[in-house]
């Protein structure tokens, strides 16, 4: 799939919203959809949808963008861009945790929520494995099956979203190696990350949680005070 060429749900319920960034969409070769509410969204992505990434605005009449994320997660992998007013700190949070890719804090620029649409399309090419090397990765008690997007943790398959996936297999990839927020961020998005390093803070969190026996006392995914994150030395 060509970056610029992808199906795009938006929903918003704020027309002003809906038409400009339809309009900058359209105008970059994508072929966008609207919906005007989250019971219009929530239709519209029934069945077997086709769609390569969602636009959801968190408060919407008829269904919220944090449960349509929800209940898309549980059946797709799609990148999803979550709309956040810019004191609902706590949204933004919980939109990760149920599994959004990416925020944005309205008001926005649309030149910036383009640039995060670009990268979580760009990100795409993140989940296929070079040609002719291995195709997976092995550090500790994780596996990582590049080919099939399996990890399994001693033996046992553990459920990934498609941050938390490639998250764990850029660490793993590079035991004992650290890397700030910023260089995860920017290594996840394959671009200039210019949005809230505290993002990463809450994959890792939610990484934890799957792969560690506790998430509390990790492991597994080490904190390096003051710097970032790295994966234990095998």
């Amino acid at each position: 799939m060509n970056v610029a060429s992808g199906k795009i749900l938006i929903a918003d319920d704020e027309p002003s919203v809906r038409d400009s960034v339809g309009y900058a969409l359209d105008q970059e070769g994508f072929q966008v959809t609207g919906a005007v509410d989250g019971t219009d969204a929530e239709e519209k992505l029934q069945g077997d949808f086709d769609y390569d990434l969602l636009i959801l605005d968190i408060m919407m009449p008829g269904k919220s963008g944090l449960d349509i994320c929800r209940e898309v997660r549980s059946r797709s992998a799609v990148p999803i861009i979550i709309l956040t007013a810019k004191d609902a700190e706590v949204d933004k949070v919980v939109g990760l945790e149920v599994g959004a890719d990416d925020y944005v804090t309205k008001p926005f620029s649309v030149r910036e929520l383009l640039g995060r649409v670009r990268a979580q399309l760009r990100r795409r090419e993140l989940d296929r494995p070079a040609g002719g090397g291995d195709s997976r990765i092995r550090s500790g008690p994780v596996s990582i099956d590049l080919a099939r997007h399996v990890v399994t943790i001693d033996g046992k398959p553990v459920s990934l979203t498609r941050s938390e996936f490639q998250l764990l297999r850029l660490l793993a990839a590079r035991p004992g190696e650290v890397f700030s927020r910023a260089q995860i961020m920017e290594e996840l998005w394959q671009t200039e990350f210019e949005g809230d390093e505290r993002a990463c803070d809450v994959h890792i969190s939610n990484l934890r949680h799957k792969v560690e026996e506790d998430a509390q006392r990790p492991n597994l995914i080490l904190t390096v005070r003051g710097i970032g994150y790295k994966f234990a030395d095998s």
